[in-house]
């Protein structure tokens, strides 16, 4: 049976890009985030959240600044460009689709 993590693969960058829509956070906040929001079924890394985020900043989805955190201490701050939210709206509606035609093909029954 697949893991949660296996489905996670290939569409972690539109699950930062929603979660960052909500408002500008760091790393181990949108850790916690996407955990809190999931009911604790999804999970991420640091091998994978850190790369996710250096590529959505490449491609200028996101920006990233340091401030002080919630107890003081410096982190890299990421929100959510003009560019990447055009592109999470996309994104979202390719989601969208997609996951109707999965559930479509799931939801058959059997002869």
């Amino acid at each position: 049976m697949s893991k949660p993590s296996d489905l996670l693969q290939g569409t972690l960058d539109l699950l930062l890009l929603k979660i960052l829509a909500l408002q500008p956070m760091n790393g181990w906040a949108i850790s916690l985030r996407l955990k809190q929001i999931s009911g604790d079924v999804l999970q991420v890394s640091d091998g994978s959240l850190y790369p996710a985020l250096h590529k959505l900043e490449q491609e200028g989805w996101i920006t990233a600044e340091w401030k002080p955190s919630e107890n003081n201490r410096r982190a890299k701050f990421y929100s959510l460009t003009r560019l990447g939210r055009r592109h999470l709206e996309k994104e979202a509606a390719n989601w969208g689709r997609l996951s109707a035609a999965i559930s479509n093909v799931v939801r058959l029954e059997e002869a």
